[in-house]
């Protein structure tokens, strides 16, 4: 990764592809036993296998990295102090992840999204440039078109929220120059978003039954134009998007919020759970390490899963946030059932702290191994309403529409409604909370902070007596583009803040 040979590390491993294309131009005769470029994308097999590749590096994002990452980082959950993990917690990482990389732990390291997300856009260009050309039914080629084009958006998105000014890469790696190119401020790599998300809409399929699971619908696309707006705090487009979300009656809550994360009821929470990375237990599916690392030490709590490490915890703090009535409190928990049927009190359930409280929204006791059919959620319909009452009031003030989406969020948590009469600043903090109790462990509490650059304010008072002391500074509002990508790609820079 040090010299430009090794440039596919940076823009997806698929320059490779392009070094056997160049070789192949050499040959006196057609290749028949290997895939290329030019003799691939010829038949719709083609462009369908071509398409599934755009989904495979989710595999490596959100194996750890894209929930774990940001989590610790926030004020919600934090890990047991192994070397590495805790470097998120205590911002003690630097711009090469030295220490993830030296203990094996770089599958959790923000460097891990970087390489994947350019993975997955890499290959998403090539679906874009050689899929229209392909020989197929036109209906099926546009779908798989708009999927190319989703995924394109859905990975600058997790690359720009992390990482800021990114680069912004809209053509398959053909050559060096096309390969090696500078970052893209944040706002323009937004309008990418948008345009690619424009495109997504208009050819992908409404929700329905039909549509593969792990597959976006046009209202899954809307629903990222609607996050990715209210990121770029173009409040009216999010306000827009989000209700002509909520306005197609494709999708709706389900009434029992426990039963989202009901492993047993998967298929039935897609009515809420519109887009998520599907896992199974079994091969050939994938999983995702964050179900074993969750659930109590040593595998004791059958029901959390077959195999689980204690790994990582709710802060005590946070658990006492909620207000007992709301039955999201009832996806943490403070005892256990082990093994022998026996009730483990809070003092035993990690020798870390007395206080640990466990998550869980990712049990699944028929795991095989740490393996789990559970699903990591990326959109709900929950946030949709949720993303509606933060720019509705953003727009216009805490209206009677804004409270309506915060509460239908609330009600079904078995609370009443928001305190009425509140001014914009607090309405929206309260937003923010509710976001907080609504998505907790999902990745996504970090964000909400780095976003409304409130995470200097936060942080520091998420502390207990695993992390006493926590000490964020304003350059940790974005993670460090990885040093082994700027040293092969010379027209990268690192963030400022870093440098």
């Amino acid at each position: 990764m040090q010299t430009k040979k090794n440039i596919q590390y940076l823009l997806g491993g698929l320059l490779l592809l392009l070094l056997v294309h160049t070789s192949c131009n050499k040959l006196t005769e057609s290749p028949y036993s290997s895939i290329f470029t030019d003799n691939f994308y010829k038949t719709a097999s083609d462009a369908e296998a071509a398409l599934t590749a755009v989904y495979g590096p989710m595999v490596n994002v959100y194996f750890t990295a894209g929930t774990f990452a940001s989590d610790f980082s926030a004020d919600q959950i934090y890990p047991r102090p192994v070397v590495g993990r805790d470097t998120y917690t205590l911002f003690s990482y630097d711009p090469n992840y030295t220490t993830q990389k030296s203990f094996s732990r770089q599958n959790e390291s923000p460097q891990q999204i970087w390489q994947a997300c350019y993975q997955g856009i890499e290959k998403a260009n090539w679906v874009l440039l050689r899929v229209p050309a392909t020989n197929m039914d036109t209906v099926r080629r546009s779908v798989i078109l708009g999927e190319a084009y989703y995924m394109r958006a859905f990975y600058f998105w997790i690359l720009t929220k992390n990482f800021r000014d990114i680069v912004v890469k809209t053509t398959p790696s053909t050559s060096i120059d096309t390969a090696i190119i500078g970052k893209t401020l944040q706002p323009d790599v937004f309008k990418q978003i948008f345009q690619d998300l424009d495109q997504a809409i208009g050819k992908l399929p409404s929700y329905s039954a039909n549509i593969q699971k792990g597959r976006p619908s046009k209202e899954v696309a809307m629903a990222l134009y609607a996050k990715t707006a209210l990121y770029a705090q173009d409040w009216a487009t999010a306000l827009d998007k989000a209700k002509q979300v909520l306005s197609s009656g494709k999708y709706s809550l389900m009434p029992d919020v426990l039963d989202v994360f009901n492993v047993a009821k998967e298929d039935a929470a897609r009515q809420e759970n519109m887009w998520a990375f599907e896992c199974e237990s079994t091969s050939p599916g994938f999983s995702t390490q964050i179900i074993s690392l969750y659930g109590p030490k040593n595998s004791d709590g059958p029901k959390y899963a077959a195999t689980s490490f204690g790994s990582a915890f709710a802060y005590q703090s946070f658990f006492n946030s909620f207000n007992p009535a709301d039955r999201r409190r009832m996806l943490l928990d403070t005892f256990y059932i082990n093994k022998l049927g026996q009730i483990v009190a809070q003092k035993d359930i990690t020798p870390i702290t007395k206080q640990g409280v466990l998550v869980k929204k990712y049990m699944d006791p028929n795991s095989v191994g740490g393996s789990g059919a559970i699903n990591i959620p990326i959109l709900r319909l929950a946030d949709v309403y949720l993303i509606a009452a933060e720019a509705s009031a953003q727009q216009n003030g805490p209206s009677a529409e804004a409270y309506d989406y915060i509460n239908t969020v609330r009600n079904r948590a078995g609370l009443s409604g928001l305190t009425a009469g509140l001014a914009k600043g607090p309405f929206v903090d309260s937003v923010l909370q509710e976001r907080s109790w609504e998505f907790f462990a999902e990745g996504g509490r970090w964000y909400d902070l780095t976003r409304t650059n409130t995470f200097l304010q936060v942080i520091p008072k998420a502390v207990n007596d695993v992390f006493p002391t926590r000490a964020p500074q304003p350059k940790n509002r974005y993670f460090p583009i990885p040093l082994d990508e700027i040293n092969a790609n010379t027209k990268l820079e690192q963030n400022p803040e870093w440098k």
